[in-house]
């Protein structure tokens, strides 16, 4: 085995000495207001996202106070109606982002999302765009139970037409959420709960992230790591484990789903030999699949292993705070998943 790799996340080198550590929440606030100062046609759908709450996480504190409630709507506690008349609100120009106030909740749009919004472009031949963000907090945490905790990006990247976006850390949260919001296809910005106030540095001068490419948090030479969401926080720890085990261990987080970088994972694990896909969504038809697979397809000849998932729980999200810490995945389970892979067990 080679050194261990370095432990400062690769995204932190390229942030200038000096620039503010803030939330995620605080990032995807500063996004949308400098996306709505920058385009008087990006408007807020939500319920209690307004004057009197903020939204359920304070995503959109201050927001109406300066735009207006013309261009911060307080919606009915209807999810058909929010996506529907986000859906109609893009067709006829504006750029509408709809916010979700728990991401299970968009269950209830499924139709909006699925049958219209992903398909108006190809249905009406390439002269309709709906350039509308999906705006939901997913995932585990918090002790919400199981109608409030639920992960389905891989739902959604099965769709054609939707593009799926799953930000940690508040640098990548800020400038790709301004990159969905100019995008002219429907994005399902999928956002963690326990990302919220993880915090980190963040630019003041402006700048966009690009879809389609994954981020090296981590660099590495004995196992690739692929984490998703909040998982990137749990794979740092555990290459932290592993460190002291003399195991140097790359994560890199995939950063939008769709479309996918399959290329810089590929590299990755053409130079460990190994990888490890982990995501907190049930491990049964969860994303790992579509990823194993454009591993195979780039970097099958250079594997030294199979290729192993650690994920959540094949059930329901329990509202004990026990049940819920066992149906997660943890720095433990993955860095004793990344130990077995390397020691042949």
């Amino acid at each position: 085995m080679s050194a261990p790799g370095t432990a400062v996340p690769i995204f932190e080198r390229n942030i200038p000495a000096g620039d503010r550590e803030i939330t995620v929440v605080q990032a995807l606030n500063e996004a949308l207001r400098e996306e709505m100062k920058r385009d008087p046609n990006v408007v807020l759908l939500g319920e209690d996202i307004g004057l009197n709450w903020h939204g359920a996480f304070k995503i959109t504190n201050g927001l109406a106070e300066e735009f207006g409630t013309d261009r911060v709507r307080d919606t009915p506690i209807s999810e058909n109606a929010i996506i529907g008349c986000g859906v109609g609100a893009a067709l006829t120009g504006l750029r509408p982002v709809c916010e979700i106030m728990f991401g299970d909740l968009v269950t209830l749009a499924m139709d909006q999302i699925v049958n219209q919004a992903a398909k108006m472009r190809f249905m009406f031949g390439g002269q309709a765009s709906v350039p509308l963000v999906i705006r939901a907090p997913f995932g585990a945490g918090g002790n919400y139970a199981g109608h409030h905790s639920s992960s389905f990006e891989a739902w959604f990247a099965h769709v054609p037409g939707l593009k799926v976006v799953q930000p940690s850390t508040p640098f990548d949260a800020k400038g790709l959420l301004k990159s969905a919001i100019r995008d002219g296809n429907p994005v399902i910005f999928c956002e963690h709960k326990m990302c919220y106030r993880q915090k980190g540095l963040v630019p003041k001068e402006e700048y966009v992230i690009p879809f389609g490419v994954a981020d090296v948090k981590r660099e590495g030479s004995d196992v690739t790591i692929i984490a998703t969401s909040y998982m990137v926080f749990k794979a740092l720890k555990a290459a932290d484990i592993l460190h002291e085990q003399g195991i140097s261990a790359e994560v890199i987080d995939p950063r939008t789903l769709v479309p996918f970088d399959s290329k810089t994972i590929g590299e990755s694990v053409k130079k460990t030999g190994r990888a490890i896909i982990v995501h907190e969504a049930c491990d049964f038809g969860g994303i790992s699949g579509e990823i194993t697979k454009q591993i195979i397809k780039e970097a099958f000849w250079y594997l030294d292993a199979p290729i192993v998932t650690v994920a959540g729980l094949n059930t329901v999200v329990g509202f004990s705070p026990v049940f819920e810490d066992g149906f997660r995945p943890d720095e433990h389970k993955i860095a004793e998943a990344a130990g077995d892979l390397i020691n042949g067990e």
